[in-house]
């Protein structure tokens, strides 16, 4: 609780008693038990709350499922990144990363050549002299 051990805590109450002297004690214990008992009332009226607004009740959610260190952040941006066919080629690489890298280089598992299916690249360049065109608005 906060913290504090049995010889702390039997510490500070040994000090209160002092400080506070025995003709005021019994005042300040019944002020330390009405606060418990409403600090008690409104956890249950909080829980009946959100029982009645959210339809659940906090007994029977999995803390569990909602604990952030279970999530990865690495898996979690490759799936928001990734296409469904993307993952279906990751987790393969994953699995066979030979067959994977034998079928990206245009080859089949049987060394085949594989027709290449996506165009190559065409860099334009600029003429000698001509600059570079320019944008005031870019940055």
């Amino acid at each position: 609780m906060f913290g504090i051990n049995t010889p702390e805590l039997l510490l500070i109450v040994i000090v209160a008693v002092l400080v506070i002297g025995p003709k005021r004690l019994p005042g300040y214990v019944e002020k330390l038990k009405n606060l418990i008992r409403e600090v008690r009332r409104m956890a249950s009226g909080a829980r009946e709350t959100i029982k009645e607004e959210s339809g659940l009740d906090i007994d029977e959610i999995d803390w569990k499922k909602l604990d952030p260190r279970q999530y990865d952040p690495r898996r979690i941006i490759r799936e928001a990144l990734l296409d469904d066919d993307d993952i279906d080629a990751f987790n393969s690489f994953k699995a066979a990363p030979g067959a994977a890298i034998a079928s990206m280089m245009g080859k089949d598992s049987d060394e085949k050549p594989v027709e290449a299916s996506a165009p190559a690249r065409v860099v334009e360049r600029l003429a000698e002299g001509q600059r570079a065109p320019f944008d005031l608005e870019a940055t």
